[in-house]
């Protein structure tokens, strides 16, 4: 394998760092072909920039519920230019992103309807503390 200059790149302990993934989880993703690292002169793992990226989209679709083996599928969708290669695409696999998909929906929802209740709760605490201060 072709090593490249390993400035610009981080090891593993930079990309935990900056993703608060612990470096188990990312050797995992690795494992699972969900991220992609190259190995520096001393043997350890060297990451580029893009991979920051990378891990933040693959513990969102984690913590949306979706197993690793479908994100590995949909991680081309989130890249530019858009290759997407669907050889497998079971009824199955389909049906599984349409629920899936239906569900993040229904998460985004609530989400908004949450983030809307403590802003308005902040905006009105913050008024009464700026009027109690005059």
């Amino acid at each position: 394998m072709k090593v490249k200059s390993e400035a610009n790149r981080m090891r593993i302990g930079e990309l935990s760092e900056r993703t608060d993934t612990p470096r188990r989880l990312l050797r995992y993703y690795e494992e699972q072909g969900l991220i992609i690292s190259e190995r520096c002169t001393n043997g350890y793992r060297s990451y580029d920039e893009p991979m920051v990226d990378r891990v933040l989209q693959v513990r969102g679709l984690l913590d949306a519920g979706l197993p690793t083996r479908i994100i590995k599928q949909i991680l081309p969708c989130l890249d530019k230019p858009r290759a997407i290669h669907f050889p497998d695409a079971t009824p199955e696999m389909i049906s599984t992103l349409e629920l899936e998909r239906d569900r993040m929906t229904t998460r985004i929802g609530c989400l908004t309807r949450n983030r809307n209740a403590v802003s308005e709760y902040l905006d009105a605490v913050l008024t009464l503390r700026d009027a109690g201060e005059r």
